[in-house]
């Protein structure tokens, strides 16, 4: 129970990453505020919180609408207590509108770049204000590897992450010695709804079966889970990481060793 009587905020945590996240912050004994667009979704993911013995406040609302989410930000802390930890985890995926480059939408690319990297933004800057007034906080951004390399059909997500990575060091460096570590978790192909729309359209383009695509997307022989990548991020939630801030932890089971 690393995280007792702490409070944490966890944005798209109705499945996946998000989700997996979330729990995993009860399990070690935080309460937790959720975010994500679909509401029953999100009754299950406060629910296994609540069956935890760990209290959850949740809203259904899309994170690019930048004023509820600090306004739902200020009722989970009125609800909880301060908020030690934030969790940006709501995202577009490669998988929405996977296009080539030249065929690349401007209003898509728009759009990626708000929920994946202007909402973190928003929302980091309302919570910033408030650590800092407590000398403590933990931010941690969940990018991609998408953020260390270029992604096919995915010029947009690949931007967004790449973005999300400078926002996380630009915040590290300058809140550092405010008590605020800001790190990023970098997952590689992940297991999840979202993922599954992209493997599928890869083994399309590329002419394979979808179980091969599935098999050869990391060295392990087998797409990550979103439980390791929540253990990961767990550790760098918990007060011992205060010397860890401004990295960019890769997780993808080794197939790009960046």
């Amino acid at each position: 129970m690393k995280l007792l009587n702490q409070n944490a905020f966890v944005t798209g945590a109705t499945r996946g990453i998000g989700k997996a996240i979330a729990v995993a912050l009860a399990k070690e004994g935080a309460n937790v505020a959720i975010t994500g667009r679909d509401a029953e979704e999100l009754k299950n993911t406060a629910a296994e919180i609540n069956a935890l013995g760990r209290q959850c406040v949740s809203a259904a609302f899309d994170i690019t609408d930048y004023d509820q989410a600090d306004a739902f930000y200020d009722q989970a802390e009125a609800a909880l207590g301060p908020i030690n930890i934030l969790v940006n985890n709501a995202g577009i995926g490669s998988s929405a509108r996977p296009m080539p480059f030249t065929e690349f939408t401007d209003d898509f690319f728009e759009l990626t770049l708000r929920t994946n990297l202007i909402a973190p933004f928003r929302l980091c800057k309302h919570a910033v204000k408030k650590m800092q007034t407590r000398s403590y906080g933990r931010i941690i951004n969940i990018a991609s590897i998408a953020g260390k390399t270029g992604t096919v059909h995915g010029v947009a997500y690949s931007a967004s992450k790449h973005g999300l990575i400078g926002m996380t060091r630009s915040i590290a460096v300058e809140f550092v010695k405010h008590g605020i570590t800001c790190n990023a978790v970098c997952p590689g192909v992940t297991k999840s709804v979202m993922n599954d729309k992209r493997l599928n359209y890869d083994a399309k383009r590329l002419g394979r079966e979808f179980s091969d695509v599935e098999a050869t997307s990391t060295p392990l022989g087998r797409r990550l889970t979103p439980e390791e990548i929540a253990h990961f991020a767990i550790s760098l939630a918990v007060p011992e990481a205060s010397g860890v801030t401004g990295q960019m932890f890769v997780i993808d089971g080794g197939a790009t060793n960046l």
